[in-house]
């Protein structure tokens, strides 16, 4: 959530969710076999706890008033989850998060720019331009 607080944008008060600026920007970590699977459990155990409920909206569930208690849980093992998976500790901070995924991204941004710009050729002068530009330079025109 710090992320997204951090890069969305609003709409009076509520945010305002961006597949460009707050999803495709964010950086994911690199986790190990054994940490995936973590993730990929604890994710199947949100999806489970919901289904425990299927007369409740998304309103209901993440309501901190009226959550259930196993998808509470479940958002819990998640969250630990991907945090071990960032190499952040199980306590830390929103305000250390958002910098380090901020670091993170500036560092995405980087790689990605350099290998766009090796990608791309060098221009090549036409030879008509450069023939301008001698004829410019000896003071001579058309």
């Amino acid at each position: 959530m710090g992320w997204m607080r951090t890069v969305a944008g609003r709409l009076k008060s509520d945010y305002r969710y961006s597949v460009d600026l707050v999803y495709n920007a964010f950086v994911w970590p690199e986790p190990t076999e054994a940490q995936r699977a973590r993730i990929v459990k604890t994710a199947q155990e949100i999806l489970d706890a919901r289904a425990l409920y299927p007369d409740s909206s998304l309103a209901d569930f993440y309501d901190e008033t009226t959550m259930p208690a196993e998808l509470r849980k479940a958002h819990r093992a998640n969250d630990a989850a991907v945090l071990a998976a960032y190499g952040f500790k199980p306590d830390a901070i929103e305000g250390e998060i958002v910098a380090a995924l901020m670091k993170l991204y500036q560092q995405k941004v980087t790689e990605v720019e350099r290998a766009e710009a090796e990608r791309k050729p060098a221009k090549k002068r036409s030879r008509k331009k450069t023939v301008k530009a001698d004829e410019a330079s000896a003071g001579t025109t058309d």
